[in-house]
């Protein structure tokens, strides 16, 4: 019996094949067994990810291979289905096995889908979006490929087409070229390595004696990051703890506070679940205030045997002097004076002030979406970190004073993500890292109350306060300052500037680090 031409070419070229390719393809004839292939490749990826990077991609290492693994998969599941349901199917599968297989990882990037909210827009971005660009969109890329290379390995030939019938070929091949440039691309700058400028000389030699690098350090268990520069390595060490909870400055401090260099070892701390420490996030279950304060004396101790010096300067801002007043209370004796930069004393009081001023300021702007939220909400504290929103977030506008003469202006963290020491994945992470350390850290600190718990300090202690200070901040500082009994104590306030006068009037804080040295420095 004769075969239809058509049948007998199918056949040939199956039998054939174009290699092992098409041995494959002969084999998965079986709709069934080809369904089950495929989404066996899309569900073993998705938990292989859920297990390895529940947070998504953060190294360089990991965002490469999402988007080389996502590639594959999408390519296997498109030649298995040999259609273009693949570029669904895949996805799909990979991203519900994905959230399955991470539950129990806890954090605003990771939780509940909030689009209602800025806060839940801002970790859906940069959770789940950082996410599908890496694993999702080179899934889609390979499904298209392979559903294509499939057909054409099962073709009897060329099919004849029309002029409308090519023309959407050559589209879908136009969008695959492009994507596929996308994707290139973005393995390139995903690729690009964190660096730190030598420190130079006037002819742009290095400085002899100088030191310039991007380090991690084993400290509790996690291996932490540090930036650490200094124009000699003999001066002394200033240890500098950033904000939040959650918050990374390497940009601020790379950006504004470089002329510190010239007097001080300036050791930019990235915290635990922080900035290029945001991968040692988890498990977020043993992360607490006094392994907070406990990983500070160990940074402490580790740059004091690392460069032979007894005491460090420690420096910080926000909720890091929260961690810098507990450190310094725990030993003393490892510090050579603290400088407190918005100086944090009572956050609940803190916040409720806010919330306060914020709900009276929507009902004079006539903001009824606004005062209705904050009245639903009551006053803080919030177990949900998205209920901070409406309190705390209007700070600029409840609370507006110019930035024009400043050096960082209204946009304060945000201006200084984009320099060399961090990744690109570290920079789309900053935001998360924050919003997902802050719910950890922040509900363990509002019982916390400098005016009773902290009324004397045995070091020397300066505090750096904009004169555009919001009074949440301001009036619980200047409290505590006036109770605080230390061996000396000095406020110094900046004209210009607001919550971050480091950064904001940066001259004027080297004067004030130069005159703590010179009051604080040992005689020979």
């Amino acid at each position: 019996m004769e075969q239809p031409p058509g049948k007998a070419a199918r056949t040939e070229v199956i039998t054939s094949g174009e290699g092992r390719v098409g041995a494959l393809l002969r084999v998965v004839a079986d709709k069934r067994l080809a369904w089950g292939l495929a989404l066996l490749v899309a569900v073993g990826y998705g938990l292989i990810a859920g297990w390895w990077t529940p947070r998504g991609p953060m190294s360089a290492f990991e965002g490469l291979s999402a988007m080389g693994l996502g590639l594959l998969v999408g390519l296997a599941a498109g030649l298995l289905l040999r259609t273009r349901w693949a570029m669904l199917v895949a996805p799909v599968t990979f991203a519900v096995v994905f959230e399955l297989a991470r539950i129990g990882t806890s954090g605003p990037t990771v939780d509940g889908i909030h689009l209602g909210s800025t806060y839940g827009v801002m970790a859906f971005t940069v959770g789940r979006g950082v996410h599908g660009l890496l694993a999702l969109l080179p899934m889609l890329l390979g499904a298209a490929l392979g559903a294509g290379l499939a057909r054409r390995l099962v073709s009897a030939g060329r099919p004849r087409r029309g002029f409308l019938s090519g023309l959407g070929l050559w589209l879908r091949r136009g969008v695959a070229v492009a994507t596929g440039l996308v994707l290139v691309a973005l393995a390139a700058f995903v690729a690009r390595p964190a660096t730190t400028d030598p420190i130079v000389d006037a002819d742009g030699q290095p400085v002899a004696g100088s030191v310039a690098e991007l380090t991690r350090v084993e400290i509790g268990g996690h291996d932490l990051a540090l930036m650490i520069r200094g124009r000699s390595a003999e001066n002394p060490v200033l240890l500098f703890l950033a904000g939040g909870p959650g918050g990374s400055e390497l940009g601020a401090m790379r950006r504004h506070s470089q002329a510190l260099e010239d007097d001080f070892v300036v050791v930019t701390f990235d915290q635990r679940g922080t900035g290029k420490s945001y991968d040692q996030l988890d498990p977020a279950s043993s992360m607490t205030l006094d392994q907070a304060v406990a990983d500070t004396m160990a940074v402490t101790n580790y740059l004091r045997d690392r460069f032979g010096q007894d005491k460090v300067y420690l420096v910080g801002q926000s909720w890091g002097t929260v961690l810098g007043v507990l450190a310094v209370q725990r030993q003393p004796e490892l510090f050579s004076a603290f400088v407190g930069v918005g100086q944090m004393v009572s956050p609940v009081e803190t916040d409720t002030i806010f919330y306060r001023d914020t709900l009276a300021w929507a009902r004079e702007m006539g903001d009824a979406d606004l005062e209705a939220m904050l009245t639903d909400n009551g006053p803080p504290p919030y177990e949900d970190i998205l209920d901070y929103e409406a309190a705390v977030s209007y700070e600029m506008e409840v609370y507006p004073y110019s930035h024009a003469g400043n050096s960082e202006g209204e946009g304060q963290m945000s201006e200084n993500l984009f320099v060399e020491e961090y990744t690109l994945l570290e920079q789309l992470h900053i935001l998360g890292g924050f919003m997902d350390t802050f719910s950890v850290l922040y509900p363990q600190i509002q019982d916390i109350d400098f005016r009773t718990q902290a009324t004397s300090l045995d070091v020397p202690v300066y505090l750096a306060q904009g004169a555009h200070e919001a009074p949440g901040r301001a009036e619980p500082a200047q409290q505590w300052f006036d109770l605080l009994q230390a061996p000396s104590k000095t406020l110094v306030t900046f004209d210009t500037s607001g919550h971050r006068p480091l950064w904001e009037q940066p001259a004027e804080f080297e004067d004030l680090m130069a005159t703590v040295l010179a009051e604080t420095a040992p005689t020979p």
